[in-house]
């Protein structure tokens, strides 16, 4: 598999990748899915780029993902079939409309820098009319003919975009900061010892509260190499793992120079959660 990984980084069509493999081990994953797939299209969420990759490699098809919505009539965006570099993104914008980033000050996104980052825009034929007897949130995503989808998106060197975050989801706290939970999501949720974590906050408090649940494996891993013994459970309850959770949560912060936190706990083994975080907002 890394060897046609790495054949087909270099440019090499999937079909030339490594036809030997592809005869003896990866025919087998094709016949599975019918023996005649040629393409994959991928689209609603994101695919981690891992299992795009993988996808690429063992299905001896075209992985592509796309990126459209409802007031798009679907696809806007398609990235071109086996064109490896496009990897990670939704490729360029199709032809029946023009697409533009619009600069997110509040978020930090300038659409005019070196590597562009914005607010996804659409404009074109195909869009709709408007919301059915909401002709005021209609205004509110229609600016001088524009949709504005409310995800931000970065233009890649090869004309193709990648979307980074969504605009919709962010919100002003009680001391005026704006908050962006799903790529502070993003951050802490690198963290090996995390299957997932959620951060919710509203304008009438100044912290937000995130929930984590814990990689099991990962989680009972680090309790052996520790000499903390009991179930899953009684680990959830453990202080010492608790504490090892927010050290680590912290170094995160730390790394990435955006946050500061304190934390107050809370025990919730029911769904196996870690705890409940009490996050204070303070801009490093």
């Amino acid at each position: 598999m890394i060897r046609k990984l790495d054949s087909m980084r270099k440019g090499i069509k999937h079909e030339k990748a490594a036809p030997f493999f592809d005869k003896l081990v990866f025919s087998k994953v094709k016949e599975r899915l019918g023996g005649k797939l040629r393409f994959i299209v991928s689209g609603g969420a994101p695919l981690a780029v891992a299992v795009e990759e993988f996808l690429r490699v063992v299905t001896c098809a075209s992985v592509v993902q796309g990126y459209g919505l409802t007031e798009t009539c679907a696809a806007s965006f398609v990235a071109i079939p086996n064109d490896f570099s496009m990897a990670g993104t939704v490729g360029p914008p199709v032809q029946h409309l023009d697409a533009r980033l619009e600069s997110v000050p509040e978020m930090g996104y300038d659409a005019l820098s070196s590597i562009p980052r914005g607010e996804i825009c659409i404009k074109g034929n195909i869009l709709f009319s408007g919301y059915y007897k909401r002709e005021d949130l209609t205004q509110e995503v229609m600016v001088d003919g524009w949709f504005h989808t409310g995800d931000v998106g970065e233009w890649q060197p090869n004309g193709s975009l990648k979307i980074i975050d969504r605009k919709k989801n962010i919100f002003k706290l009680s001391q005026g900061e704006y908050v962006a939970v799903e790529n502070l999501e993003n951050v802490y949720g690198v963290l090996q010892e995390i299957d997932s974590i959620w951060i919710y906050g509203n304008s009438f408090e100044f912290f937000l509260v995130a929930v984590i649940n814990p990689n099991q494996q990962a989680f009972e891993h680090w309790a052996q190499n520790n000499g903390i013994s009991g179930s899953f459970s009684e680990l959830c309850e453990s202080s010492r793992a608790r504490e090892h959770i927010l050290s680590e949560l912290t170094k995160i912060a730390k790394e990435k120079k955006v946050w500061h936190l304190h934390f107050n706990l809370y025990n919730s083994t029911r769904f196996n959660v870690v705890k409940c975080l009490c996050i204070s907002y303070l801009a490093s």
